[in-house]
């Protein structure tokens, strides 16, 4: 592990050892007297690990060390030598920077990265204390997947200003406010001969990442995984996403019946960003359960999709 310089205020950048690949990371050290474990935060595809900023300085202040991961192909981390994206590679990326850690961590995922913190966890049960899946199923919606896949390809191009990708933004997400200055948004940027492009590997949404075939394998297997779980598990769902459904989350708390539930109103896929207090805020009353020791199933809030 070394130390980087695009640290996030409150917490040092450091480089971990994937599975091949070296992996960006922004690590907080817990503040005040709690010392509650270890947290991994894993985004979306297309997202960044500055995604987590805020929620990664609540976790810090109520005990927890955290470390939000760029995964392979996205923000700072290496994109991978031979173009490989797929689940089993982000598997591999996760036990190598979860092996690194004095003991296992909660993993918390966004949509692409909660379907890898599910894999690594149903099929390792000593990998993780606990998980918590961030509007990602096993079955997902292929229209609102194909959404995010459409709007990752359109910018392969480049865009000629700053004010160009702000409208992009706007188009894919109408429900949230365009950002009032789109310099917010270099974090995700790499200028190159004048143009603007975003920081991932485009071969993230070639069609060996989302061929119809591989998609259903990789259900398949995140529905296996699920039904081994053998964690504390809750699932967050953005009441407004068009990527987990109703059914999908009811399918998800049938396969993990011991499962917490959150649905957060006025929100959609991109459920931390669109609120972060109404999110957080479930979320460190679940890491509370886990850091107590309770076991999966224990003290769950009522509520079903």
């Amino acid at each position: 592990m070394t130390a980087g310089v695009r640290d996030e205020p409150g917490s040092r950048t450091v480089h971990l050892d994937g599975d091949g690949v070296r992996l960006a990371a922004d690590r907080w050290e817990p503040t005040g007297p709690d010392r509650r474990g270890a947290v991994v935060l894993l985004h979306g595809g297309g997202q960044t690990r500055h995604s987590w900023r805020h929620t990664a300085r609540r976790l810090a202040a109520a005990g927890w060390t955290v470390l939000a991961l760029d995964l392979r192909g996205h923000g700072d981390s290496e994109w991978s030598p031979d173009g490989d994206y797929t689940l089993d590679a982000h598997v591999a990326d996760l036990r190598s920077v979860t092996g690194t850690l004095d003991e296992p961590p909660v993993l918390i995922g966004a949509s692409l990265g909660g379907m890898t913190s599910l894999l690594a966890s149903g099929t390792d049960p000593g990998l993780a204390r606990g998980l918590v899946l961030v509007d990602v199923t096993p079955t997902t919606e292929r229209a609102g997947t194909s959404a995010v896949t459409r709007f990752m390809r359109a910018g392969q191009e480049g865009f000629p200003s700053l004010e160009a990708v702000a409208d992009a933004v706007a188009a894919y997400n109408p429900h949230r406010p365009r950002p009032r200055n789109p310099r917010g948004l270099l974090k995700n940027l790499r200028r190159r001969a004048g143009r603007w492009y975003w920081h991932w590997d485009p071969r993230l949404v070639d069609e060996r990442q989302t061929a119809p075939e591989t998609l259903s394998a990789n259900e398949r297997r995140a529905r296996a995984a699920a039904r081994d779980l053998a964690v504390p598990t809750m699932l967050v769902r953005g009441a407004g996403s068009d990527v987990v459904s109703p059914a999908g989350a009811r399918e998800l708390l049938e396969l993990v019946p011991d499962a917490w539930y959150v649905e957060v109103d006025g929100t959609g896929h991109m459920v931390a960003g669109d609120d972060n207090d109404v999110f957080t805020g479930s979320l460190l009353d679940f890491m509370e359960h886990v850091a107590v020791g309770a076991a999966a199933g224990t003290g769950r809030p009522e509520g079903r999709p």
